[in-house]
């Protein structure tokens, strides 16, 4: 099935959303029991970790690890928000640099000033989308970023969208409690969807959506190791307590050229993969054979297929045994984990 559906629904109890394109799945998000990124705390400083550059800190929803030591003094409280996901029997990652997102807006209390993502390119549009940040702002002192799904959005909803992020982030730094409190909660899978799925697509809220169109069968491979290629080639992914192992493997073709076709067919599928297993971390691939030649090409295919990945990604670069080493921010939780 061609084009793009986005699917609303709930798997074994869980509130999910699936993103299938070409009728492949491209995206999954589903509700975890730790608490979601964004979700922002009143929390209270405890005990440095020396060597560690951080102290834990204390939350309602437990403990939570904040890499900042500098003017921050045991007992005293502050505004974070969750990061990220945490390995088990690790503390949820916090950070003090609070951001407010929404479909069209991201407001920036740390950060000052107007921008507009990069994507949008066309300058009459862009003029207009600084029009109506201007408009909305007021002169506020908060920063603003006006997402790319701006692009061809109705005036009166972008400035919508603004004020109400304008406010949220008021009302929660205005916020004069004392105690440890949860004030935001993240946003969850059917929110995240409406929030950065954002290219047109045909959306399904019906019940049993899923299995409807092939979302079950999706996830059920993907919670297995073995992730197809085109061309008869695979990929088998791994996850290990220290990293991810990533293997590609050429499958039936044995012509001259298979390595450099089932590496290049990995570079443009590692994104979706990770994303739908919701995996991150230490990832290290071990790709077929191929030329040294042609590893420039490999870099390429793969930092373009990142480029739109919505989950920060570092390309280490290669190691001496020829393997290709990546670093991803754990911003999902682990499919396996939730559906084991």
């Amino acid at each position: 099935m061609k084009g793009r559906t986005i699917i609303l629904d709930e798997i074994r109890g869980r509130a999910a959303a699936a993103l299938m394109v070409d009728g492949r799945l491209d995206d999954f998000l589903i509700e975890g029991d730790a608490p979601a990124p964004g979700t922002i705390y009143r929390a209270r400083a405890e005990r440095p970790m020396k060597g560690q550059g951080g102290l834990f800190l204390t939350t309602p929803d437990g403990t939570a690890f904040l890499r900042q030591v500098k003017g921050i003094s045991p007992g005293s409280t502050m505004l974070v928000q969750v990061s990220g996901y945490a390995e088990p029997g690790k503390a949820m990652p916090v950070t003090t640099r609070l951001l407010f997102k929404s479909r069209y807006a991201i407001v920036t209390p740390a950060a000052p000033g107007i921008n507009i993502s990069r994507r949008i390119r066309d300058e009459a549009e862009r003029d207009r989308l600084l029009e109506i940040a201007h408009a909305a702002m007021g002169g506020s002192a908060h920063g603003l970023i006006l997402r790319s799904g701006c692009a061809g959005a109705a005036d009166e909803e972008i400035a919508q969208d603004i004020a109400d992020m304008l406010d949220l982030a008021d009302r929660v730094l205005g916020d004069d409690g004392a105690e440890v409190e949860k004030l935001v909660d993240g946003d969850g899978p059917h929110a995240l969807a409406w929030r950065e799925w954002t290219d047109p697509a045909e959306v399904v809220t019906a019940p049993g959506g899923f299995a409807e169109h092939g979302v079950l069968e999706e996830i059920d491979r993907a919670l297995g190791p073995r992730e197809p290629l085109p061309g008869g080639g695979f990929m088998m992914i791994e996850p290990t307590r220290a990293l991810v192992a990533v293997d590609v493997n050429t499958g039936g073709d044995t012509s001259p050229a298979a390595g450099v076709k089932s590496n290049m067919a990995c570079a443009r599928r590692l994104p979706a993969a990770l994303r739908v297993r919701g995996l991150g971390g230490q990832i290290t691939l071990d790709l077929a054979p191929m030329p040294k030649k042609d590893r420039r090409a490999f870099e390429t295919a793969l930092r373009a297929a990142f480029r739109s990945d919505p989950e920060e990604t570092i390309l280490a670069g290669w190691t001496p045994l020829g393997h290709y080493e990546l670093q991803r921010k754990r911003g999902r939780v682990p499919l396996a984990e939730v559906l084991r």
